[in-house]
């Protein structure tokens, strides 16, 4: 790599899936489609938790916050992801870039914390029932998502500091579709064993949320468990089955994108930070939706609603 600082030129050029015209195509309807759902079912989720007073829980109260999460992730990239298939210049300005891996990495970093205290609340839900609505209160519930937004935007503000500082170098030419930190740090001309360390402690720290949830669905099992008929372990267990299928998914992907090998080829990686970007955030709300029946009643009540004021 040619030792010339070009930080000044503050221009990346993000090479996605150039080499690939056809499938950038194809990739950019998919993902345009999916943009779509994300922002659609997301919406709604919102709305009707804001509209519909049998949703005003701390349960859908933490999951409007994730749909809130899940648009302002999926925004800060994929909009200019778009741009950039459709288009022959696939740049993006130097503080865009940085702007972009720094709303995408607190987005990220929120999530873990917000999932984690979805399942404190199914936890507290199911183990303590009756002192469920004293625990879980309108004022804690506030407290644990800002709690979460302040520990996510913190920690990706260390993130972006400790990359903005370092002189870039060679070709300003990103591997990737999106501003992510590993393909960034490639480009650096200078020793990056701080940066290195830093992400090796947020590694630990985004599983230390995933920690806990293991330790509250360990909780939760053994009280569903004691139950003793089975329609109640089944009501008990549907409460919290979308919430683990939203972790599993989520989590799932950050493993397998994270203790992969190693291998020249970056389009593998691009696929897998694809399918954690966009499917996982668009998976979000159809996988509570699909099998919630206070959701699903919700909806239709909405719909009702809708079709009468327009017969007015």
């Amino acid at each position: 790599m040619e030792g010339v600082n070009w930080t000044s030129r503050k221009e990346f050029v993000l090479l996605g899936f150039s080499d690939y015209p056809k499938t950038e195509m194809l990739i950019f309807i998919l993902c345009l489609v999916m943009y779509m759902v994300i922002l659609m079912g997301n919406s709604i989720i919102i709305v009707l938790t804001l509209l519909n007073s049998h949703l005003h829980t701390p349960m859908y109260f933490f999951l409007s916050s994730l749909s809130f999460l899940d648009i302002c992730f999926t925004s800060s990239f994929i909009p200019k992801m778009l741009t950039n298939f459709s288009s022959e210049t696939k740049t993006i300005s130097f503080y865009g870039c940085m702007i972009q891996m720094y709303i995408s990495f607190a987005m990220g970093s929120t999530e873990c914390v917000l999932l984690a205290t979805m399942a404190f609340d199914r936890y507290v839900a199911i183990c303590n029932p009756l002192r469920y609505p004293v625990i879980m209160n309108k004022r804690l519930c506030v407290q644990l998502v800002v709690i979460s937004w302040v520990v996510g935007f913190l920690d990706s503000a260390m993130e972006t500091a400790l990359v903005i500082r370092l002189p870039f170098c060679g070709k300003n030419i990103i591997n990737h579709f999106v501003c992510e930190i590993l393909a960034l740090l490639k480009l650096v001309c200078v020793d990056i064993s701080l940066n290195e360390i830093v992400l090796l402690i947020d590694s630990i720290f985004a599983f230390f949320p995933f920690l806990l949830i293991i330790i509250s669905y360990i909780f939760i099992l053994s009280a569903i468990l004691r139950i003793n008929s089975a329609e109640g372990r089944k009501k008990a267990f549907s409460t919290c089955s979308s919430h683990l299928t939203v972790v599993t998914v989520f989590y799932g992907t950050i493993l397998f994108m994270y203790m992969k090998p190693r291998s020249k080829s970056s389009i593998a990686g691009q696929f897998i930070t694809l399918f954690y970007s966009v499917v996982t955030p668009m998976l979000n709300p159809i996988i509570y939706s699909l099998r919630n029946k206070e959701v699903n009643a919700a909806m239709r009540k909405l719909l009702k609603r809708l079709t009468f004021m327009r017969g007015l």
